[in-house]
Order: C-alpha cells, then sequence, then structure tokens
C-alpha cells in the first residue's frame, strides 16, 4: 500500500486519499456508509492495481477514516463533492467507479457529473435510495423532525447514526424511481443472502439505467460484505473486463 496523501479542499477541510498511477482507466473506489478505504475490497483492489500497473485511487470521506470533519456533517453531496474533487487534482482520462453499498448510490451522482469520462461502474451490493426502503415510516417521520436515529450494528458495538442532514439531502438524490441516464457498461454484483440491502435493489437499478450493458451477478449465499477470498476474486474478475 502507498502513504496516505491527504488533499486541502476550498474550504480547509483534508480529505484522506491514496493514489497509484498506471494505466487507465483510473479506479475509483467509493466506499460504503461509514467504512473507509481499509476495507478488504479496497484495499486488495488497489493492491492489485499496484501489482498490474493500473491507476486506483481510494479516500475517506470527511467524518470517516482519516480525513477531516465530524461524521454528522456528512451528506452524499457532501462527498460527492469530495470525489469529483480528487479525480479533477489528480486523475486525468477515464475513470472506472466501484461503489459498495452506499458507495453504489454515490457512484451514480459522481457518474452523472463526469459522464464521457466513465469507463464503467461496478456496483457491490449497490444500496441507491436506502434512505427510502431501508426506513420504516416512523423512522423518516423522526428523521424530518430533525432526529438522529440509531439502529443496531451487526459490523462493531456502536450503533449506527443516521443524522437529519444527511437524509434531508438524500431526499434530493433519490434515483431509483425514474430513467438513469448513465450509458457507460455497469456491472452489478450482490449476494442474495444480504441482510442490509435486498438483492432485488441490484435488479431495479439494472432497470432504471439507460445502459445497454448492464449484467447483474447474483450470489447465492454472499452476504452484504462480500468480503470472502471467493466474492473478491469475482469482483476482481469484474474489474479486469475494462483493462482488456
Amino acid at each position: 500500500m502507498s502513504e496516505i496523501l491527504q488533499h486541502t479542499l476550498y474550504d480547509g477541510r483534508r480529505v484522506a486519499f491514496r493514489y497509484t498511477p498506471g494505466a487507465a482507466p483510473c479506479l475509483v473506489f467509493l466506499p460504503g456508509y461509514m467504512s473507509d478505504m481499509e476495507g478488504s475490497k479496497a484495499t486488495a483492489l488497489f493492491a492489485e492495481a499496484q501489482a498490474k500497473g493500473r491507476a486506483c485511487l481510494l479516500l475517506d470521506y470527511s467524518g470517516c477514516g482519516a480525513s477531516d470533519g465530524d461524521f454528522a456533517d456528512g451528506m452524499l453531496s457532501r462527498w460527492r463533492d469530495e470525489v469529483l474533487a480528487l479525480v479533477a487534482s489528480y486523475v486525468s482520462g477515464p475513470v472506472l467507479l466501484v461503489g459498495s453499498s452506499m458507495g453504489g448510490w454515490l457512484m451514480l451522482l459522481v457518474a452523472e457529473h463526469l459522464r464521457h469520462r466513465v469507463a464503467g461502474m461496478i456496483g457491490i451490493a449497490a444500496a441507491p435510495d436506502f434512505t427510502r426502503w431501508g426506513y420504516t415510516e416512523q423512522q423518516r417521520a423522526r428523521l424530518v423532525c430533525g432526529e438522529t436515529i440509531l439502529e443496531p450494528n451487526p459490523y462493531g458495538p456502536e450503533p449506527t447514526p443516521t443524522h437529519p442532514a444527511f437524509f434531508a439531502d438524500a431526499e434530493c438524490h433519490l434515483r431509483l424511481d425514474s430513467a438513469i441516464n448513465i450509458t457507460s457498461p455497469v456491472r452489478l454484483i450482490h449476494g442474495k443472502a444480504d441482510a442490509d440491502v435486498p438483492w432485488e435493489i441490484s435488479l431495479r437499478l439494472k432497470a432504471a439505467l439507460t445502459s445497454g450493458d448492464v449484467q447483474v451477478t447474483l450470489i447465492e449465499d454472499g452476504d452484504h460484505r462480500l468480503s470472502r477470498d471467493s466474492d473478491i476474486a469475482l469482483l476482481k474478475a469484474a474489474v479486469a473486463e475494462f483493462y482488456r
């Protein structure tokens, strides 16, 4: 792994990232909610890129990992703009967006801005619009009223918060109920045993995308994280398609 670098934004906020130069397209990995660039999928893809001489960019959203900020201030718009700033500053040429869980929602928003630079997208248990289908009406009402809701976290001891600012911003970025005008090739990988994001969400995303080249791979016993050796091997194979 390369050293962690810091990019300073216009407001002084510092976003942590790793970058290795190499062949295009540059793989840009977008982590999930409350995740960071130290996850097993991100590190595996970065190591693969280094070994094969491919360009790769990892980052921590503000409020996450080694980046500045408070997670309570995090929003899709804010994180999208951080990704765009890093791509504009360090990446020349096309990009391959790889989004895990919430990162699969964020990659749509990033792609809508980069458009002609997007060589392709890979969603791993992509979770667009999760603030709609992932919460009860009571939870949504509490968020609208400005409350923070806490839910059990299966991956750690602390509960998972959803802050009202994130929720309000997310309401402006719902995508599944209308056509998503992205024409690049898309690969969606989803576990049918995913307890967090129903695998049917990937089918809804496929139906919404205008691209004529969208493939969905369902893993019968795959969970949400898809971090087993076999899952990561499948992910690497999907990435390799874009370097032939």
